[in-house]
């Protein structure tokens, strides 16, 4: 979940969703509240821990930050140098995903294809959008932290790229990336600004993503069917912005004054070659494409057999 979060146009939901944690997450999530801290007055830590399912909490978020901090920089190294190729991959991954997750859908009445392309188009819309230019205001990053949090727990939306429509993904990413450098140089003064901009973001995070479960669950408790036709419906107008041969017709600049691209056009792969007299790495993105729909096959089975064995004990 942590890797997918990174890159724009790809939803830690969904890996959650593919490998069979998306209910306990939801379930866990919007059960957090200041009751809690009752029963830790009443009945001590351990109970409370338990009611909290502390154990997955610890489990997941402490696999999302490692992941995180750790291909940060791999990934914004591969968004400038290698950009075709790493959307390719995930493409494979969302193309695969639209599969795995529309196949839970237990009856596809009228209803819940009129979801799927609400959701579809609402997704698309999204991504055709123009973004803003960086910022670095507190409370600015703070409220991205609040709206991104809510796209990051949905299959199909990505929460990067709602990073990116409100101008705070290279601000953010740069942050992560940032920290970890001026720690291992010693640089505290840096690694203070960064952390403070980074906690802004955490805190806001931390905000929504209590906010948006408690309304996610009780919805999906209603009418999952719906639910997931809408999230499969995002997958599929995810597509537009994954889409790995693309044109920059508008450039913007983050906070750092480094060139960004904020408005795109999807181009065929000869087109590509054409305009920009280089070859459009065709084989290669195939292959990654390929090799992430498979991977997404293997986790979605793996995620299963957790599930078995859960039950089974």
């Amino acid at each position: 979940m942590g890797a997918a979060d990174v890159v724009p146009g790809v939803s830690g939901g969904t890996i959650a969703f593919i490998t069979g944690i998306y209910d306990e997450f939801l379930a866990t999530i919007s059960g957090l509240k200041l009751s809690l801290f009752k029963t830790w007055k009443q009945q001590g830590f351990k109970a409370m821990w338990v009611e909290m399912n502390g154990n997955f909490l610890l489990a997941l978020f402490l696999g999302i930050g490692i992941s995180i901090a750790s291909l940060a920089k791999l990934l914004e190294y591969l968004l400038a140098n290698h950009a075709i190729l790493l959307w390719s991959f995930f493409f494979g991954l969302i193309l695969a995903s639209i599969w795995l997750v529309g196949k839970t859908v237990q009856k596809w009445n009228v209803q819940n294809i009129i979801g799927l392309m609400l959701g579809a188009i609402s997704a698309y819309m999204i991504t055709v959008m123009t973004p803003t230019e960086g910022t670095g205001n507190l409370m600015y990053i703070f409220i991205c932290g609040s709206i991104a949090i809510c796209a990051m727990i949905l299959p199909g939306i990505s929460g990067s790229f709602i990073l990116i429509l409100l101008g705070a993904y290279t601000t953010v990413l740069g942050a992560v990336s940032g920290a970890l450098s001026s720690l291992r140089a010693g640089e505290w003064t840096v690694f203070t600004d960064h952390a403070v901009l980074l906690g802004a973001f955490m805190i806001g995070c931390v905000f929504g993503l209590i906010a948006f479960s408690r309304l996610l669950n009780f919805l999906f408790k209603k009418s999952k069917n719906l639910i997931i036709a809408i999230l499969t419906g995002f997958l599929i107008g995810s597509l537009n912005k994954i889409w790995p041969w693309k044109l920059t017709t508008l450039w913007g600049t983050n906070s750092h004054r480094e060139s960004i691209p904020l408005v795109q056009e999807n181009l065929s792969p000869a087109k590509f070659a054409e305009i920009n007299h280089t070859d459009s790495q065709f084989a290669f993105c195939l292959l990654l494409m390929l090799v992430g729909l498979g991977l997404i096959i293997v986790l979605e089975r793996f995620g299963k057999k957790l599930s078995q064995n859960k039950t089974v004990s």
